[in-house]
């Protein structure tokens, strides 16, 4: 199966990591050596919004994969009611 052309998952990553970025950038600029513990939050932000997109993520495949599964399950079901069938 082909993978969707937009993932709103993976724009939202990219979106959210360039913005920390960003920031760690700004924060930096602005105030110097002082900026260091504010980096640091931004960076673990940035690390909790990657882990729970990823999570979202994992999330999605398998439900997806389980109702796949259940696809094929009922597909199996009715195809053997009609070999009863004359």
């Amino acid at each position: 199966m082909a993978q969707p052309t937009y993932d709103p998952l993976r724009a939202l990553a990219i979106g959210s990591q360039a913005l920390g970025l960003i920031v760690i950038i700004t924060l930096e600029t602005l105030m110097g050596d002082s900026a260091r513990p504010w980096q640091g939050v931004t960076l673990g932000l940035m690390v909790a919004a990657a882990l729970c997109l990823a999570v979202a993520r994992l999330y999605r495949r398998k439900r997806a994969q389980r109702e796949r599964a259940r696809r094929l399950d009922n597909a199996d079901a009715d195809a053997g009611e009609d070999e009863g069938k004359p």
